[in-house]
This record gives C-alpha cells, sequence and structure tokens, in this order.
C-alpha cells in the first residue's frame, strides 16, 4: 500500500533527476525531444513526496509506446494515458515510488501547465509555501489514498493555472476521468 508521505527539501533530487534522464535517453533515444524536471522535486526548497517527476516531449506517442518493454527493463510500468488525454504514464517503484514519467507529444497544452506551475512556484515563494500547506493537509487526510490525495491538490493547482495566460486550456481536472489521479 502507498504511503503519501511529504518530506522537506532534498538537495540531491535534481542530480537523481539528471541520473534518470541519462537512463531514458539511453533507452528512448531520439524518440526524447526536450525532457523537464517537474513537480514539487523540481521547485528548490519545497517539501514533496520523495517522487521524481519526468515529462518528456517525445517525437510521437506511437515510437514511445514501442518502447514499453525497454522501460519495463528499467522498473517502469507503462500505463497508458491513465486519465489524461495524449499522455502516456510511467510509474517506477511499485509502493515504494522513486520516479513518475509523463510523456506528451511535442505541442500538447499539458506541457505548458505543467512547466508554468512549476515555475511559478519556483519564482513565487508564497505560492510554493501554500502548495507546502496544501500538500501537507493532503497526505495527513489521505495517508494511504494517492487518488484522494491528488484530488485533494486539485483545486490549488486549477486556481494558480488559471492565472496565467496560456496558448490553450486543457480540460479542467475535475472534469477528467473519475478515480485516476492527474499526477501533479
Amino acid at each position: 500500500m502507498r504511503e503519501m508521505t511529504v518530506v522537506d527539501y532534498d538537495p540531491s533530487w535534481p542530480a537523481a533527476y539528471e541520473a534518470e534522464i541519462e537512463r531514458l535517453r539511453a533507452v528512448l533515444g531520439d524518440v526524447i525531444v526536450r525532457a523537464h524536471h517537474i513537480g514539487s522535486t523540481a521547485v528548490p526548497g519545497l517539501a514533496a513526496k520523495p517522487v521524481i517527476d519526468v515529462l518528456l516531449e517525445v517525437r510521437d506517442l506511437a515510437l514511445l509506446d514501442a518502447h514499453d518493454d525497454v522501460m519495463r527493463e528499467i522498473g517502469y510500468e507503462p500505463r497508458g494515458e491513465y486519465g489524461i488525454r495524449g499522455r502516456r504514464y510511467y510509474p517506477k517503484g511499485g509502493d515504494r515510488r522513486t520516479h513518475h514519467v509523463h510523456a506528451f507529444a511535442v505541442g500538447d497544452p499539458h506541457i505548458e501547465e505543467h512547466l508554468a506551475f512549476r515555475d511559478h512556484l519556483r519564482e513565487r515563494p508564497d505560492a510554493a509555501a501554500a502548495y507546502v500547506r496544501v500538500k501537507r493537509e493532503a497526505a495527513a487526510k489521505h495517508r494511504y489514498d494517492p487518488e484522494g490525495y491528488v484530488r485533494h491538490k486539485e483545486e490549488f493547482v486549477a486556481r494558480t493555472l488559471s492565472a496565467f495566460p496560456m496558448k490553450s486550456r486543457i480540460v479542467p481536472p475535475t472534469s477528467r476521468e473519475p478515480g485516476v489521479p492527474t499526477q501533479r
């Protein structure tokens, strides 16, 4: 059973991201166009679940899908879209998660939203502090409920993103497939 635990920032997280990107590039090669460290572990000083979130921009999702076997070989579990149209989701580590890979085709609007949210938290210590409060509350209320943990954070994420001018808007989190976490 997965436990939702929020820990203080660990300065080793950026290096863990870099090491994982090297592993991913080694098995996926030129399928990857760009890679980004996203999620709370990508925000210096921010408390987070100790899981490295990787966002991959890929040439083509079908090309990525053809690499599911090699993703399994390096410890990832291919889960397809997992509730977000146009995404490929790969958790690593089972109940003791270490990484999440979120992959989208270049140009998908989810990319812009993930990066905007991360950058906002990096640039606004007040927003980062507010998000930590929400995350700690979510972890306390939903200790063994990953979906509840994510749902608890969705209002904060949606409200934050609504303040940004985006090239395109995606479906709000509350109208996504029920029971499937969005993994922000």
